[in-house]
Order: C-alpha cells, then structure tokens, then sequence
C-alpha cells in the first residue's frame, strides 16, 4: 500500500506574498473606516484646480500664450495629478507613525509573519489609493474641461505608467518619514515637502517664465521632470530629456525610500 504524500509546505515567497496580501487588505480597510484623512489630502489638489481655473485661468492663459481658459486647463491637469500623489502620501507617512506608535509594529514582530510584509502592506495600500486619487482629480479636470485628444493608447499607457511609478517613489520616502516620526503630527509635517514641492515646479507656470534666479530651484527636483513628462504624453507634445529624467528620479527615490526604510524598520527596538 502506497504511502500518501505529504502536503507541500509553503515556499518563503508564497509565505511573503500571502502575509503581504493580509496586511494590505488591513491598510485598505483602515483606509475605508477612516477616510477622513484621505479625503482632506485630496482637497488640496481639486481646491488648487478650480482656484486657479476660474479665478486665475484667463489671466494665467494669457501668460503662457494660450488663447483661452482651455489652454491653461490643459497645461495644469498633469501637474495637479503629480500633487495629488504627493498629497495621498502624506496619509501614509501619518499612517505608519501611527503603527510604530500604537505598538502594533512591535506587536507584529513577535508574530510568526513576514517581517517585510508589513511595509510592503502600507506602499501597495498607498499606491492603490494614490491611482484613485488621481482617477477622481482627472474627473474633475476632465469635467471642467480637460482633454487629451491628441496622445496615443501607447502614450497613455505610458503616462499611467509613470503614475504609478512616481507613487511607488514617494509612497517608500513616506514609509521612511513615518518610521523615523515620533508621532502623527510630526510625519505629517515631516512629509509636507511632497505637497510644497509641487508649488515650485512647472506645474501652474513654465519655467521659463519664472525670476532666473529661481529657474534652478524648480527644475532640479523630481517634479519638475515628471509634470512635463506626463504633460507631453497627455497632450501628445515633445518630451525631451524630462522622460528619462523623470524615470530616474522615480527608481532613485524608491532605491533611497525602501533601504532607508528596511533599515529603520528592521532595527531593534531599544
């Protein structure tokens, strides 16, 4: 009589992705039970749009050399989407110090889980939400008057590419900033870069236009490459040199966020 066989025990990478998926299903319910947060952060950006939109669009059109409101519409809608990542993350940055702060990290340490799933649970969590945050800021942007008719399916996938890679980078500097936070106020503030950043790129004004002094200051930082990157694929215009730019600040901010934060993270406690 045959022995039967026993059951295959679970690899390492199957046990990783299962307690991965456990703690993402944690964060996208905490997510939705509270969603306060989120919803503040994302105000910002759909303020920002419709303030200068309709309060600011003629004036801001004609700066930029568009004939009417329309053309200032389509130069803002890919900055705002950028911002509104970088406004989505800052919920993880609190949402992480709030974990360190609770006791539930030190709690998960003396389970028997992956130890790395509980970071990748909050940056998919973030990215998830970021991809709906900016979904629901084109909406609106597409409802005031947003188009892209001009770029190709191949340009806007590449365009939702980039999305997502840029939230992977700033979602990984959030995690950081969270975990070297000693409290929620204190990520909260700590992350207030990945919303004023944004206010220094080429997202409301060329850079061309601005004082020479400060030309440096808003187009050496990653956002500045990105929004026109994304602008050129959304509209079907040149990208230049920004794609490239753009895709290595993305990789180097998400190499620098994830070693910054495995160091954190796995360092014991004192």
């Amino acid at each position: 009589m045959s022995t039967p066989l026993a059951p295959a025990r679970p690899t390492r990478l199957s046990l990783a992705v299962r307690d991965s998926a456990t703690m993402l299903r944690r964060n996208l319910l905490h997510a939705r039970r509270y969603p306060s947060l989120t919803l503040n952060l994302l105000l910002t950006p759909i303020m920002l749009l419709l303030l200068f939109v309709y309060i600011f669009g003629d004036t801001m059109s004609a700066g930029i050399g568009g004939g009417d409101r329309s053309a200032y519409i389509a130069y803002l809608v890919p900055g705002l989407l950028l911002m509104t990542i970088g406004s989505t993350t800052i919920g993880t940055a609190v949402s992480v110090a709030n974990d360190m702060n609770e006791g539930i990290i030190a709690r998960f340490r003396t389970m028997a889980i992956h130890r790395g799933s509980v970071l990748v649970g909050h940056v998919v969590g973030s990215v998830i939400q970021s991809v709906a945050s900016v979904i629901l800021v084109g909406a609106v942007g597409a409802a005031i008057g947003f188009r892209s008719t001009d770029a190709t399916a191949l340009e806007w996938l590449a365009a939702f590419g980039l999305l997502v890679l840029f939230s992977l980078a700033l979602t990984w500097i959030a995690v950081g900033m969270g975990l070297v936070s000693p409290n929620a106020e204190a990520a909260s503030n700590n992350a207030m870069p990945l919303i004023f950043l944004p206010l220094i790129s080429s997202a409301f004004v060329p850079v061309d236009a601005m004082p020479g002094w400060f030309q440096p200051i808003a187009e050496y930082q990653p956002f500045t490459p990105a929004i026109e990157t994304l602008r050129g694929l959304l509209l079907g215009t040149e990208i230049g040199h920004n794609g490239w730019l753009a895709v290595a600040w993305c990789v180097g901010l998400a190499v620098l966020g994830y070693f910054w934060s495995a160091a954190k993270f796995n360092r014991d406690p004192k």
